[in-house]
């Protein structure tokens, strides 16, 4: 009777254990049929596409920005720490090397532990190919039936994965795909994140780090939770010992190492160079359509894992941006304090409602028919606002939308960029004060009244057009009566000044309007436009005499670009930042096209001589502050420009090796600064640029640009600059001779109604004692 009871319940359970293998085999050939969703063939295996992201590199190859949907970036197995490697195995796979794809020793410790047992210490059973399975193909849901379906969905993908791939090639694929903490994904990006650091460079104990995070990317966190992930980091570095990877004495001192981050965020808003990366990435889009189109491909930037090489050198970025923060900080505050409690943003009630109109909120509810007081009665509804200061702890405001806009119209902005002169490589690029909060760049898009900077241009056309470096011209003002009465005048300059002669050198590094104004004359208007145009300046000029004094609308690459010409053997070298773009596998997709050298914008000696005249301005003239405050000995030609009512400051500085140019000015140009000595380039813009050459003075890996000189100008050139007495008295004799210039231009002067009253005889003698 027993014994067929037993043989009964043997029946029983043979037919049970059949059965319910049957199910499972049922059930995976269910999976691997397609029943639960399509698997991946061994083809589409064989051609995985991941995406990846973009990167952004300077001159020398230096990491300046990602573009990304997915922060990846893929690294070879070769370039990955073999500690890395070992404390991965060791952690989530220490028979990675003996399984093909499905380590059915673990399954069954996971089985009847977790399962039978219920004993959470035993761990997940998956492989590294498994887990790699569920890093690109996600896992799909199926109800009740989502985690065995992915489970045997991962077995079947991890087998046929390993039947193609070798086993480096699948733990560098892992390393590529896995998430890290904070949504990062892959360890080269992870590697940089955390630790500032390439794969290849990593230390053991951040090698266990960034491994110890994969348990649990959240809660290992090492910036968040610093002991929590030295806790893990120290658990890897266990199991490491326990599979013979390091020894004791290696695990203890590297446990001991206390765990410290560098810690690097890539995103569009912060980091080195955001107006540079985002000017980059729209150009970069434009040229991948252009390269789509021809070639017929489909290159996207933020998932093909493309190089984007470029001209800008990253430490000379970092001191630009060093630069033009520590000037801008003091520069606002002076600015402020200036205006004191009158300020426009805070009793120019027009100029604040005209803003409040132009603001998309106020547009959008008037576009809803809400009526003005409605609009404005929301608009002043008090809320917490993140607004830009340079105090960081004043950055979160309470107030009113209102608020908020009379808070942001206060701030002035500024651009800064250098240039080598002899290719036009962008080598720096300052687009705004804060990027965040102030998207527009001002290198690139912004066009501005150049001012006093346009002046060089004027003399470079006397001195082509044979007007000598040692002609004088009176500072005495003059009426144009052709041009309705306008009388241009100098700025700070004493009534006894009015009666001196400068010659041309004097004249420009004192920067005389009158005498620019009459420079201009002589050669005529058009002479000056064609002599813009061959260096390089395209955009409309007006053609009126007060061109002169910088009333042209130009951008800062265009400007620069022409100033490019006097360090450059006269030819003008235009801004570039792109020389070239690479796919993923190194080959080069766009590259550059070789620049024509451009024909000579004027002689050699003009170059030599205005070159000589611009040191005047850095020496003796508008921008000697670059040699009184700063200190600088640098060899510098420049020239320092202010435009009507203090409205904008600029300062070019040419160097043999490098052209700069600063601007600085509020975005709305109905605010100018309160005063001239606050607001003159001198003072507004110098300052960065200035700042910018101490820091590279003091880095000996640019003693190359720092330290580099002019060339002695020539014979010729240094007796025509020799300007004397006697060549001044000369030269007035032989103006006297001839027919006055203000004759042909209608231009009625004082001296010139006493000369119709007293005769030749005493204009003359009125024109000497002057």
């Amino acid at each position: 009777m027993k014994f067929t009871l037993k043989s009964v319940w043997l029946k029983r359970f043979l037919k049970a254990a059949v059965g319910g293998f049957s199910l499972v085999l049922l059930f995976w050939f269910s999976v691997y049929m397609g029943f639960w969703g399509k698997l991946p063939s061994k083809e589409d295996i064989k051609s995985l596409k991941q995406a990846e992201a973009s990167l952004l590199l300077d001159a020398n190859d230096e990491l300046l920005g990602k573009y990304f949907v997915f922060d990846r970036q893929i690294v070879k197995y070769d370039d990955l720490p073999k500690h890395l490697v070992n404390a991965l195995v060791a952690t989530e796979d220490a028979r990675f090397y003996e399984h093909n794809g499905v380590d059915y020793t673990s399954l069954i410790r996971v089985f009847f532990k977790s399962i039978l047992m219920q004993n959470n210490s035993s761990g997940g059973g998956s492989t590294i190919s498994q887990q790699l399975v569920k890093n690109i193909y996600k896992r799909e849901k199926h109800g009740w039936f989502t985690m065995p379906v992915n489970k045997v969905r991962e077995m079947i993908l991890a087998k046929r994965f390993e039947s193609i791939y070798s086993k480096n090639e699948i733990i560098a694929m892992y390393l590529n795909t896995v998430p890290f903490s904070e949504n990062v994904f892959g360890i080269e990006s992870a590697s940089q994140r955390f630790f500032n650091s390439k794969t290849k460079d990593l230390n053991l104990a951040q090698s266990a780090t960034l491994i110890g995070t994969l348990k649990a990317t959240h809660s290992f966190n090492p910036r968040l939770f610093p002991e929590r992930s030295q806790l893990r980091r120290d658990v890897v570095l266990q199991q490491m010992e326990k599979y013979g990877f390091i020894d004791e004495d290696l695990k203890v001192a590297t446990s001991d190492i206390p765990l410290t981050t560098n810690y690097k965020k890539f995103n569009a808003n912060n980091g080195v160079a955001p107006y540079f990366r985002e000017k980059v990435r729209l150009e970069v889009k434009s040229l991948l359509d252009s390269v789509n189109t021809k070639n017929k491909t489909s290159y996207d930037l933020y998932k093909d894992g493309l190089k984007i090489y470029t001209t800008l050198d990253i430490d000379m970025q970092r001191y630009a941006e060093t630069a033009m923060q520590e000037h801008m900080k003091s520069l606002q505050a002076q600015f402020e304090k200036a205006y004191g409690k009158n300020a426009p943003w805070i009793k120019n009630t027009a100029l604040i409602n005209k803003r409040i109109k132009g603001l998309k909120l106020y547009k959008s509810l008037k576009n809803k028919k809400w009526s003005d007081k409605d609009i404005m009665d929301s608009l002043k509804v008090q809320g917490t606002f993140n607004l830009f200061s340079w105090n960081k702890d004043e950055t979160l405001k309470k107030g009113s939308v209102i608020d908020s806009l009379k808070h942001t119209m206060k701030f002035l902005n500024t651009g800064f960029v250098a240039v080598d002169p002899s290719s036009g490589a962008i080598k720096a690029y300052v687009g705004g004060i804060n990027f965040e909060h102030f998207k527009f760049d001002h290198v690139a898009s912004s066009k501005r009244q150049v001012g006093s900077t346009f002046k060089p241009i004027v003399y470079t056309t006397a001195l082509e057009r044979g007007i000598e470096p040692c002609s004088y011209y009176s500072v005495k003002e003059v009426t144009y009566t052709n041009q309705k009465g306008w009388t241009p005048t100098n700025g700070g300059k004493e009534e006894a000044d009015r009666h001196l002669n400068y010659s041309l050198e004097k004249a420009m590094s004192e920067s005389i309007n009158t005498i620019a104004v009459k420079v201009l004359e002589d050669v005529g208007i058009d002479s000056v436009i064609e002599q813009a145009q061959k260096m390089g300046i395209l955009s409309e000029l007006p053609n009126v005499p007060s061109l002169a004094l910088g009333t042209a609308q130009l951008s800062m690459l265009e400007l620069i670009g022409a100033y490019t010409s006097y360090a450059n053997d006269g030819r003008v070298s235009k801004p570039f930042y792109i020389t070239k773009i690479t796919d993923k596998s190194g080959e080069v997709i766009y590259e550059r096209p070789k620049a024509e050298p451009m024909p000579e914008a004027f002689s050699k000696e003009t170059r030599q001589t205005m070159i000589e005249m611009m040191k005047s301005t850095i020496n003796s003239g508008t921008a000697n502050r670059m040699r009184s405050r700063y200190g600088l000995k640098n060899d510098l030609a420049g020239k320092t420009g202010t435009t009507q009512n203090n409205k904008d400051g600029w300062f070019v500085a040419v160097s043999p090796k490098l052209v700069m140019l600063s601007w600085v000015g509020n975005d709305d140009h109905r605010i100018g600064f309160s005063n001239t000595s606050i607001g003159q380039g001198a003072n507004s813009a110098l300052p960065t640029t200035a700042l910018f050459l101490k820091l590279m003075n003091r880095d000996k890996r640019f003693n190359y640009i720092t330290q580099a000189t002019f060339e002695t100008p020539s014979e010729s050139v240094k007796e025509a600059l020799a300007c004397d007495e006697e060549k001044r008295d000369g030269f007035l004799k032989r103006l006297f001779k001839k027919d006055r210039k203000e004759r042909e231009f209608d231009i009625e002067s004082e001296d010139s109604k006493k000369k119709k009253k007293k005769g030749l005889f005493g204009f003359l003698k009125k024109k000497d004692e002057d």
